[in-house]
């Protein structure tokens, strides 16, 4: 497990699905399927590191967007 104490290099699902233009849930089911990393908090909630999302909104990729 990861340790990150930098809380600018950590993302909460709400920033991330704010940058994607996609729901929290979708997000969630990204990191499920292996497309970002996910840290997990000590209560539990969901971080993603800064630098693998901005890179994968810079890819040349499309990411399958799930209904909620």
């Amino acid at each position: 497990m990861k340790v990150v104490n930098q809380p600018d290099v950590l993302m909460r699902p709400a920033e991330v699905a704010a940058i994607f233009d996609v729901h929290t849930k979708t997000v969630c089911e990204w990191a499920n399927a292996g497309n970002l990393t996910v840290i997990r908090t000590m209560g539990g909630h969901r971080r993603y590191l800064r630098a693998e999302v901005m890179a994968l909104r810079n890819a040349k990729v499309t990411l399958r967007r799930w209904k909620v």
